[in-house]
């Protein structure tokens, strides 16, 4: 094999309640797969088929903080359960997609709703409202054989210590398994992917110096400041 012409990227990880390296190979995103949620941004919450879009691996950042991003004035926060998978394939079974899943974690699935709004309206994706530098704020990730596979639950965003966002995960239309078996059907699914789950209504702009705790029942919780 020939050498690389330039350096090699490294690999993005997030990091495991253990204390080792999760590896990110790639990001999928659901959209408006809580009902109150969809019903919030004006479409109807009926049981469509679920569409994806997808965050970089490196938009994903562990840091605590959440640096406010240039060229918007209305970033968004939309707290998200993160489904971590240790396999994968094509044409997944439904009921054998959680044998695909290494763990679970918080995220936030931060957005410059002012320019995802100016794509909509053209027509054009949204990457650059989802997909920026540090644009998913996430927790350590817990190995669903500690935890086990969390379907239900309260999951939550405050901001300066006061409630936003408020659901619980039973609320998600599409569920955990119905995500990875359809995701299969158009995409292999390999180690390492991940899929960022939805967002239960409240959405809502943050400044900086703002404090977001997003919080998952059985899960965990993410705190970051906004700098």
């Amino acid at each position: 094999m020939s050498n690389h012409v330039i350096p090699t990227p490294q690999v993005h990880t997030i990091p495991t309640s253990g204390g080792d390296a999760f590896p990110v190979r790639r990001v999928y995103c659901i959209g408006r797969n809580f009902a109150a949620h969809a019903v919030e941004m004006g479409h109807d919450p009926d049981r469509e088929p679920p569409f994806f879009f997808q965050k970089n691996p490196n938009n994903l950042d562990a840091s605590g903080e959440f640096p406010y991003p240039p060229h918007s004035s209305d970033v968004h926060h939309e707290v998200e359960l993160l489904v971590c998978l240790k396999s994968g394939g094509t044409n997944i079974a439904l009921d054998q997609a959680l044998e695909h899943v290494w763990g679970y974690g918080v995220s936030l699935d931060m957005t410059r709703r002012d320019l995802q709004g100016e794509m909509k309206k053209m027509g054009r994706p949204w990457e650059i409202g989802k997909a920026f530098e540090r644009s998913g704020p996430v927790g350590p990730v817990y190995p669903a054989s500690e935890i086990g596979h969390p379907d239900q639950g309260r999951i939550a965003v405050s901001v300066n210590g006061e409630p936003r966002q408020e659901g619980d995960l039973n609320q998600m239309i599409w569920k955990v398994p119905e995500m990875i078996s359809y995701l299969s059907e158009y995409f292999e699914l390999q180690a390492g992917d991940v899929i960022m789950a939805g967002t239960p209504s409240g959405v809502n702009a943050i400044v900086k110096g703002d404090v977001m705790v997003a919080e998952i029942e059985g899960v965990g919780s993410l705190t970051v400041n906004v700098v």
